[in-house]
């Protein structure tokens, strides 16, 4: 049975102890709270309990999108194959994300609760490996292409064209190497969570 604290609105956190968020603009928030007996969850009219020791692996990751660039996810994966994200966003309007302060309290204070448990843990961080490198051979011909684009503009003397090419450029690439680095794949220890995961 999920516990009081659930009831609060999105951004409402204790010490860490609960978080809650909303993942669309329908549809019921997302409740998250760590008692003594587990990770309590909450979504709709389905509800749960995972003992810490059962929580088989925690995943990290960046997952920017058009409207919010710091937006952060936890993937939480029960032995028995069930899975849960967590996000750092709420959902305020259809192209709006609201960033939760809670949610770094939150993911520090379970990563505390499984050390204090005792289990088996996989702690990874970043895509899975690949995920990450379709991500950067994309990435690659991408920046091969505008290299193209950029060469045959200055032949051309199309210098308009070349300013327009290196200021994309410059964003592109610094937009994508910030999301490929975050998103290295590595595994992590409880004594040293990857903060640029989490905020």
């Amino acid at each position: 049975m999920l516990l009081g604290s659930l009831l609060k609105q999105p951004d409402e956190a204790i010490d860490g102890r609960s978080y809650v968020y909303r993942a669309g603009l329908v549809g019921p928030a997302y409740r998250f709270e760590l008692t003594d007996d587990g990770l309590a969850w909450g979504m709709g009219r389905q509800s749960g309990v995972w003992p810490y020791a059962d929580i088989a692996s925690v995943r990290l990751s960046f997952r920017p999108m058009a409207m919010q660039r710091r937006r952060f996810c936890a993937q939480i994966l029960h032995r028995e194959g069930h899975r849960l994200k967590i996000f750092s966003t709420s959902k305020q309007t259809a192209a709006l994300m609201q960033p939760q302060s809670g949610y770094l309290n939150f993911m520090v204070a379970l990563h505390q609760r499984l050390e204090e448990a005792g289990g088996a843990v996989s702690l990874e961080a970043g895509l899975r490996p690949w995920t990450f490198n379709m991500a950067l051979a994309a990435l690659v011909l991408v920046g091969l292409a505008m290299a193209g684009l950029l060469i045959r503009a200055l032949v051309v003397g199309e210098f308009a064209g070349v300013g327009f090419l290196v200021l994309l450029g410059a964003l592109f690439g610094w937009q994508g190497w910030d999301l490929l680095y975050r998103n290295r794949p590595r595994s992590y220890t409880f004594d040293n969570v990857p903060r640029d995961l989490l905020s």
